[in-house]
């Protein structure tokens, strides 16, 4: 059976020249097998934990992430980064649109780029997951009322099985643990499945 293939770009802070133009490098993805089930990690980087309120509890998210990912490779199921960008807030190449510096995704892994609160407007994403034939998300980064929520309730109405990992995603608010409560009980009530990331088998 021929191998599915899945063209992607990822830009760094190397692309970007004195005139600030950008280089989009095409790289192929070669999977021999349909994925269903995908990690979605959403917008975990560095300018969202130098914020003047904290992360709420972000070296338990980020443990609970890293094990996640750890736990999707030993599957073999595949991962997939999405990362905000804005001149205002992520400047393309600065310091802020970073991954956090304890993901380390592997050469040939996914990275979405998406410019509003869905990591599915106006992105690749949705073709992304149809090549692999995924059709069940597994959620988790930031922020709980911002992109986690946007982020589910699109797949869950684009008719994706949606589980968010009710302890790993979380915010920078000063309500941040009533954030977390009132959006995990809101999103299963629409459809998503809620499990911590202990229960999370792939």
């Amino acid at each position: 059976m021929p191998a599915n293939i899945i063209n992607w770009y990822i830009i760094t802070t190397s692309d970007l020249d004195k005139t600030n133009s950008i280089r989009i490098e095409w790289k192929p993805i070669m999977t021999d097998n349909p994925s269903p089930t995908a990690l979605l990690v959403i917008d975990v980087q560095q300018g969202l934990f130098k914020r003047s309120t904290p992360i709420y509890q972000a070296e338990t998210l980020l443990q609970n992430i890293q094990t996640l990912i750890t736990r999707a490779h030993q599957a073999g199921v595949p991962v997939i980064y999405v990362q905000h960008e804005s001149d205002k807030v992520f400047p393309v190449g600065s310091e802020d649109w970073q991954l956090h510096p304890s993901l380390h995704p592997l050469e040939d892994e996914l990275i979405i780029h998406k410019q509003h609160g869905s990591a599915f407007e106006e992105t690749s994403l949705g073709e992304a997951l149809q090549k692999l034939g995924t059709t069940h998300l597994v959620i988790c980064g930031l922020v709980t009322h911002g992109c986690i929520k946007a982020g589910c309730q699109d797949a869950l109405k684009q008719g994706y099985q949606v589980t968010l990992v009710s302890d790993a995603h979380s915010n920078y608010s000063k309500d941040a643990a009533r954030f977390i409560d009132k959006w995990n009980t809101n999103l299963q009530s629409q459809g998503a499945a809620l499990k911590t990331t202990q229960e999370i088998e792939f």
